[in-house]
């Protein structure tokens, strides 16, 4: 204990983000660390470490954020604030998350910050929060935050609210590439990815000359360098701006054409759309996509930056941190490591880039699948619990009589099949489990309501368990996906037992 008292303290909001999980996982052995995430620690990924205190709380709330900050405060406060959280999306529409996180979460943090003795407080922007430099010419640390889109006014108005604190703590702001991890994890590169490797209709399609570039930039290297700032909390000029970041911007013809390369082993031609052509395209297949209920993730916004490049030049950080993205992680060479996690593990792909997608766009079958995943120890615990000891007034005595590691079973396999119903979007894989299920526990002396109870009490865990989470999943489409196939399970069940003329 001495030990850990001993070391830097520092905060991480957005712990439970991308780049906080991380930076975590690299920095847990050299400091105290009060991790402030949305999600729990267990249900983002985040490491666990003695050195690692979590407080689950958002940024947004500014009583809850006092709360977790009380106890750094009365215990000496922290050497590093490092303010990762913040919404982004890209969909282009003004969402007012962007406001109450980007803006009205930062001035809490900061003004609850005052309190903290802090020698640093570092705050994470991005390259995007600038305008596309004209042709030939390059972004730096003294590039100003100008870019017109909702994402780059909130981080220009972070930037400047930042140095409005000067006067209380250091500051110096971050601003990252585009970031990405060996399972890719950044959402446009991911939908290029599943595009161009599928047999669908536009996978050989590219806007304009396929020239629209940005830098990007493994996680591990933008981890690296938050760590010298981290060691060094001295070292920046008062509101120094670093840019995190190569200065290479790749194009989405050099991915295209890395990507087709590593997983067919040949190179392909790609079909390029006349930029004139793209905005209508993409502002047709929208129309089309609202009137599906499915809209595609190119949105008639993106179509003003096609062949654009977001080039860099970062020369200054380098200098000044030591630092620089090393040429193995560069994200042409890792492209085949990438593929090869989509080719082997193609489930665990999915799911870290749903996350990542932050449910944009995704079809509500599938955020309600990566829901019930991320939750189904919560949800088969409850359902087993209350089985065993439920309230007086819905006893059933059968199941009471039945040891737990059999009912984690069959709650296991209850779902485990509701969640393969609702990924397939097919309501007969979860009946035909219930009539199984009515089947086994007619063999074993149940009755058609104790079996039709247990089904209810599994959809009422599910319903609420998922109700609360923030994750814009509506109730009407958890009735559709959940409710309803309960419902057709329940009718299985009843069907089973009527046609043995069984006890109801």
């Amino acid at each position: 204990m001495s030990q850990i008292m001993s070391l830097p303290r520092i905060i991480v909001t957005g712990a439970s983000g991308f780049v906080g999980r991380h930076l975590l996982e690299e920095i847990k052995e050299r400091y105290r660390i009060l991790g402030l995430g949305r999600r729990s620690q267990r249900d983002c990924g985040a490491p666990v470490h003695p050195n690692i205190a979590w407080s689950q709380v958002d940024i947004g709330e500014r009583e809850p954020l006092a709360r977790a900050l009380e106890g750094v405060a009365a215990t000496g406060g922290a050497d590093v604030l490092l303010h990762l959280a913040a919404h982004y999306d890209f969909t282009g529409e003004e969402n007012p998350e962007y406001w109450r996180t980007n803006v009205e979460g930062l001035r809490n943090v900061l003004e609850l910050a005052k309190g903290l003795k802090l020698r640093r407080f570092v705050f994470a922007s991005s390259v995007a929060a600038s305008r596309f430099p004209p042709p030939g010419g390059a972004l730096d640390e003294r590039s100003v935050p100008d870019g017109d889109h909702i994402y780059a006014r909130t981080k220009r108005i972070g930037e400047e609210m930042v140095r409005e604190y000067a006067a209380h703590f250091p500051t110096s702001t971050v601003r990252f590439a585009a970031l990405f991890s060996d399972w890719c994890e950044y959402p446009p590169l991911y939908v290029f990815l599943e595009t161009w490797l599928s047999q669908r209709w536009n996978a050989r399609v590219l806007g304009g000359r396929g020239a629209s570039a940005v830098p990007y930039l493994h996680v591990r290297d933008a981890v690296r360098a938050l760590g010298v700032l981290l060691r060094r909390p001295e070292l920046p000029d008062e509101g120094e701006v670093f840019a995190i970041s190569p200065d290479r911007a790749v194009s989405h013809r050099d991915l295209f054409a890395a990507a087709r390369m590593s997983a067919f082993g040949q190179r392909t031609r790609p079909i390029c759309v006349p930029r004139v052509l793209c905005g209508p395209g993409m502002q047709a297949r929208d129309l089309l996509g609202r009137a599906l209920g499915e809209r595609p993730f190119e949105r008639p916004w993106m179509a003003r930056y096609i062949d654009l490049a977001m080039t860099v030049n970062a020369a200054r950080t380098r200098e000044r941190l030591a630092w620089a993205p090393r040429p193995r992680l560069e994200v042409l060479r890792r492209l085949p490591f990438v593929l090869e996690n989509r080719k082997t593990q193609p489930a665990e792909w999915s799911s870290v880039n749903l996350a990542a997608m932050k449910m944009v766009n995704i079809r509500p079958n599938l955020r309600i699948h990566r829901l019930l995943e991320a939750h189904e120890e919560q949800i088969r615990g409850a359902m087993t619990d209350q089985l065993l000891t439920p309230e007086p007034h819905r006893r059933h005595p059968k199941f009471e009589q039945l040891p737990r590691h059999e009912h984690d079973w069959y709650n296991r396999l209850l779902l485990h099949s509701l969640m393969n119903s609702i990924r397939a979007r097919d309501k007969a894989l979860f009946r035909a489990h219930c009539r199984d299920l009515a089947e086994r526990r007619r063999a074993q002396g149940f009755t058609a309501d104790e079996v039709s109870f247990a089904l209810r009490l599994f959809n009422e865990i599910c319903i609420k368990t998922l109700s609360l989470e923030p994750s814009a999943v509506s109730l009407r489409e958890l009735d559709d996906y959940i409710t309803a196939a309960v419902q057709f399970g329940i009718d299985e069940v009843e069907d089973v037992f009527d046609q043995d003329g069984g006890e109801r």
